[in-house]
């Protein structure tokens, strides 16, 4: 095809932002160089690759979604090729793409990055933080290079990184009566639950009390893990989390309490997943052993983060 790189990349855009606008404003360029896209596209192909709708954006046709699949599978290896050149001159390249669960970005991954630069040097990183739908979706289109994240929901491929396992724990206002090292999910349906409300994640959560006869009526919503303490504090009922702050300014927490579950539930694994399989770079390979070494530092203690054991595609020494 007489298509470059550029305007296949401008039709995944107008796919992912529902209109030609979109992608204009999210691509800084102008809507003709993306509408003579479009047509060069439906020119060679002989039909049409989206059906335009004045005021409703544009949807993708049977022959379209069939193109752009292809055009996701080559915007991938055509990004693995940058990074494999670039990867022969150099440690690690000067910028790198990096997406995460959407708590991870305040949680720990500045900490992270920051000793992975002191590790290979100055380089420039782009942080994306999502839900896990959004990071599929990234991945798959070769966005980014690899996500860091929980591995529930969709899958991620077959080439993954367990870092370890992360145990759910209760969070309660730090009045609240209970006063237990420990508590059971039972205990905690008996109150009313402030929801970490991202696509998958809350009804991962909610699973966790499908087994008991009463279910904890959930009173506060929000797609923020911040908001998801404050909401706690504030009174608004107790929640059920994974992960913990674990950033230098973050631990401290008035108005909370944090207790492991007496339950025996599943602890999901904490990955990353990259777009290079099995030739995985050096830069890939370096950010992996930090963040492993991010969470073996910080010991078995801590309730909210276990260390890894050995399984199926982890690192461990």
């Amino acid at each position: 095809m007489n298509l470059s790189v550029r305007q296949i990349r401008y039709l995944l855009e107008v796919a992912k932002q529902g209109s030609i606008q979109g992608a204009s404003t999210a691509l800084s360029i102008s809507q003709s160089s993306i509408l003579a896209a479009i047509g060069l596209a439906e020119a060679e192909i002989g039909t049409k690759l989206f059906d335009r709708r004045p005021s409703r954006g544009v949807t993708t046709t049977p022959t379209g979604e069939r193109f752009l699949a292809a055009a996701r599978a080559f915007a991938s290896a055509e990004t693995e090729f940058d990074r494999e050149v670039e990867a022969l001159t150099r440690r690690a390249p000067s910028a790198i793409r990096i997406a995460c669960f959407e708590p991870f970005g305040a949680m720990f991954m500045p900490e992270v990055l920051r000793r992975f630069v002191e590790r290979v040097g100055p380089v420039e990183i782009e942080l994306f933080e999502g839900d896990q739908v959004q990071l599929r979706d990234w991945l798959e289109s070769g966005s980014v290079d690899l996500i860091v994240t929980y591995e529930i929901g969709p899958s991620f491929g077959s080439e993954i990184t367990r870092i370890c396992r992360i145990p759910l724990h209760a969070v309660l206002p730090a009045d609240d009566p209970f006063d237990a090292p420990a508590i059971s999910i039972a205990q905690l349906a008996e109150r009313p639950l402030v929801l970490l409300d991202l696509r998958l994640t809350s009804n991962y959560l909610l699973t966790q009390f499908a087994s008991l006869p009463r279910r904890p009526q959930v009173t506060f919503r929000t797609r923020s893990y911040e908001t998801v303490r404050a909401a706690v504090a504030s009174g608004f009922g107790a929640s059920i989390l994974n992960m913990r702050p674990l950033m230098r300014g973050l631990s401290t927490e008035p108005g909370l309490k944090r207790l492991p579950l007496t339950d025996d539930l599943a602890a999901p694994a904490l990955i990353i997943a990259d777009i290079y399989g099995r030739q995985k770079p050096s830069f890939v390979k370096g950010l992996t052993e930090t963040m492993r070494r991010f969470f073996a530092d910080l010991g078995p203690h801590r309730f909210a983060v276990t260390l890894p054991e050995r399984e199926a595609g982890l690192m461990v020494p």
